[in-house]
Parts: C-alpha cells; structure tokens; sequence
C-alpha cells in the first residue's frame, strides 16, 4: 500500500473525540437491551456527518446514492457519473485510491460503509435530504387512481350511462364498468405515477384514468350530479350551477367543471367537444339549459290526462290525436296523470304516426323523443306520474345511448330491446347494409351491445313497427 493510500484511509478512519464518544456510548446501549435502544438503522438527525463528506467534490456521489435509494429497492452499488478533476480527486481520497477513478465510478456500498464507519444511507441523508421511496410512492399513487376509477365506474350516473366511462379513458364496451377502468389504470404503471403532469399525458393518450384522474372525485363528482340534473327544461345555466352546486358561478365560461360537463355531454351526443363560444352554448341549449321554450316541444298521441290544468283540458278536447306539445306549456305541470297503467315511448316520430293512423283515436298513450329527448319529452315523461313507461328504439350505437340515458331519466324500462329482440329483428327483416357505428354498454342487458358489434348491423325502429305496434293494440280494437 502507497505512503498516500495510508493516509487516506488514516484521515477517513479518523473521528474527533466526540464522535468516538458517542458511538461508544451508542454500542453500549444496544448492547445493554435498554428500552431507549437506537433504532436498528440510525437516521441522519442522530448522527453528525463530518464536515469532510459535505464537500461539494463529492456531493455527486451522495446524490447518485440518493437516487438510487430512492427507488425503494435494495442497493449493493451505485454508478456515479459526471465527476470533473476535482470531484475525481475527492471521490479518490475518499475511497483510498492511487489514481483518479475517471470521469465515471461504480461504488460498492458495503466498501464505502467500512471506509465511512457510517452508514451510507444516513450521510446521503444528511448531504442532499430525506429518502423518498418512489417505488411505494408510484404504488400508492397507483392505489389511489384504482380507487377512484372504481368509484367512477360504479357512480349511479355512470352505471346508469355508460358511454360516460370514456371520461375515464376506460372501455365503453363489453366488459366496461369497473374491471375496464381498472384496466386502465394498472395499464398506466409508473409513467403516470409522478404528478399532474404525467397524468394529463397518459390522460391525453386514453390511458391513466383519462379526465377523471386529472380532474380529481371532487370536481368529477360535482359534474356527474350536474349531468344527473340536465335537462334543464330552459332553466338559465347559473340556476342549474346554483341548485347543484349552490354556486351560480360554478358553470361559468372557462370554468373547469362547466369543461368537464360539456365533455359529458359531448360524450352522451356522441358529437365533437364544442369548440368556441357559440357551439358551447348549442350543447348547453341541447342539453336544456335556456333554451327556447316555444321551439322545444315533444310529440305525442293517445294522450287523455285527468286533471283540471289547461295542458290536460287541451289534450282532452283532441281526443287522443296526434299533437305537439311545447316546453313553455309544460312550465307549470307537475303531474298530468293518465287513466292508462302504461305509456310507450319511441325514438322515432314514423312509428307513433303508424300507431295513430292504424288505432285513430283507440291509440294508447305514446310519446316520441325524435332521437335525444329534449327538456320537453322530459318534463312530460316525468309528469306522467303513476304510469309505467316502456321504451324502444334504433338497435344502433346511438339508440343504445339515447335509451339508456331516457331509462336513466325517466325511470322508464326497455320494450322489445333485449339481444333475444335484436337477433330475431335480424332474422325477420331485409338485410339494411346499415352500421351500428360505435356501440356502448347496454345497462339493461349485458349481453346486446356484444353482440351488435359481432353482427355488424343496425336494425332502425321503423322495421319492427309492426310487432311494435301488435303489443299496444288496444283490447276494445279487434278489428285493426
């Protein structure tokens, strides 16, 4: 060994008074068993780290250690990389060694520990700071994502609608719900585990939990009770704000729950996110806030309401004909009791007019939505207070969602769109060449959505008109 290694290892053995003391002291108790025993690993407060290891030549190799400490996982070496001249000179006094180690160095732990009469772990700590362990970080932060996608997943709204899982980043497909959205976030591992940042990333991509992660359960919770109380019926946006958040600011321009609820809606229409001023106000108009109530209206026939208001008075004078019916004159009508137990509801306005033109003035109670119910076919359904509601529609994409947001809405149950109902209208009618296009979750039967997709086709609601039509015939009506 060289006069200079000697004297390394001398100066790196060598203590002050003090630190002999304390470490005397320190074995001592350890070995006496007392109850005010050290902790089997000394934290960096515990011990004073001598002066010579603070230099800044070698703070590249406390921060290397650190670093690698930091992954939570047990470590035998470490690489220091980097070193100019005089780190080099540092780190070769330190180790004890003849020449400069070069510009790069592996370090073995133990080696170290035996030159410090330290623990590594504690100068790294007291050098560059406390140890975050990211591996437990990114796990918990993995945890709390799970979590509140399985929170999302199972929300009454969603479950109800479930289209609204894209929000999520999750499948709106066979198999949505919660196993989907847990897919997605054991999908997005670490890469999204280090703050907002790498979130909105993965959030962009579909993966990471997508808006919900980003937005967080306070603000999403707040949107899903903001879509759980739309339509509006041409209540003024800061009114809905107001009543569902008791802020009537909540849903101003630029706000991040009005962005995230014009998602929602964007999500359930099936159309583009609204870009600009003017088309923001369409979806929200759409969506029944302020909007025009004269020009919002809902067609019916078979309607004879009991009751003494004007509405009821009206429909009774036309005798169950086909009639139009607006939003301002369902302003005041909180209930329009039927003398039926049943009312049928259609997404499309061919069918109520085939039922009118074969039943006359026998027709059953009927309501069309015209594709998406509007504030209007809303506020009727809901006033049809005591009357079982039965809905159909398109075996689409997009008749999949408008029945399961009218079911969500209205309370009303599905009739004739069970996959039995599907594969039967594919056997009984001409083949439509038409496209189911994208198909979500249907909430009222598992299986239907899988099946449309493996099929590949749509069946409009005006090709099974006639066994539609067969199960409301009225009983007094044998000659139709």
């Amino acid at each position: 060994m060289t006069n200079q290694d000697a004297k390394a290892q001398e100066r790196l053995r060598g203590q002050d008074a003090d630190e002999q003391l304390r470490a005397r002291d320190l074995g001592a108790r350890e070995r006496s068993g007392a109850e005010d025993a050290v902790p089997e690993r000394v934290l960096a407060e515990d011990v004073a780290v001598p002066e010579r290891l603070r230099v800044a030549g070698l703070r590249p190799v406390w921060a290397a250690l650190h670093a690698r400490l930091c992954s939570g996982q047990r470590v035998s070496r470490f690489r220091v990389t980097g070193l100019d001249d005089g780190q080099q000179a540092a780190v070769a006094d330190l180790l004890g060694l003849d020449r400069y180690p070069g510009p790069a160095v592996t370090i073995d732990v133990a080696r170290l520990e035996g030159l410090l009469g330290l623990d590594a772990r504690t100068v790294a700590e007291a050098v560059i700071g406390p140890i975050d362990d990211r591996r437990r970080r990114q796990a918990e932060r993995r945890q709390e994502r799970q979590a509140l996608l399985d929170w999302f997943a199972t929300h009454p709204v969603v479950v109800a609608q479930p289209a609204l899982l894209a929000l999520s980043g999750g499948p709106t497909g066979a198999g949505g719900g919660a196993p989907g959205a847990a897919g997605t976030a054991e999908a997005a591992g670490p890469s999204g585990a280090d703050g907002a940042a790498g979130s909105s990333e993965a959030g962009a991509r579909g993966g990471a939990g997508g808006l919900v992660v980003r937005a967080g359960r306070g603000l999403v919770g707040q949107a899903l009770d903001v879509l759980a109380a739309l339509p509006a019926s041409g209540r003024p946006l800061a009114a809905v704000a107001a009543e569902v958040t008791g802020d009537p600011h909540a849903l101003d321009e630029g706000t991040r729950l009005a962005a995230l609820v014009l998602k929602g809606l964007a999500i359930l229409y099936d159309v583009d996110a609204p870009e600009g001023a003017q088309a923001r106000r369409a979806l929200w108009e759409r969506a029944g806030v302020a909007c025009d109530a004269l020009s919002t209206t809902v067609l019916v026939a078979g309607l004879r309401p009991r009751g003494d208001t004007v509405l009821a008075r009206v429909l009774r004078l036309w005798d169950g004909q086909p009639s139009v019916i607006t939003l301002a004159q369902l302003h005041d009508v909180r209930e329009l009791p039927l003398e039926e137990r049943d009312a049928y509801v259609v997404e499309n306005p061919t069918v109520l007019a085939l039922a009118a033109q074969r039943y006359g003035a026998a027709c059953p109670p009927m309501i069309c939505t015209s594709g998406w119910p509007n504030s209007a076919a809303i506020r009727l359904l809901r006033a049809l207070t005591g009357t079982r509601l039965h809905y159909h529609g398109d075996f689409d994409g997009a008749g999949l969602r408008i029945a399961a947001y009218t079911m969500a809405k209205t309370g009303a149950v599905p009739w004739r769109m069970s996959t039995a109902d599907y594969l039967r209208a594919l056997a009984d009618c001409p083949p439509t060449g038409l496209a189911p296009g994208k198909v979500t979750d249907a909430p009222w039967d598992a299986e239907l959505a899988g099946v449309m997709r493996e099929r590949g086709v749509a069946v409009p609601e005006e090709l099974v008109a006639g066994r539609l039509l067969d199960d409301i015939r009225p009983q007094n009506a044998e000659s139709f």
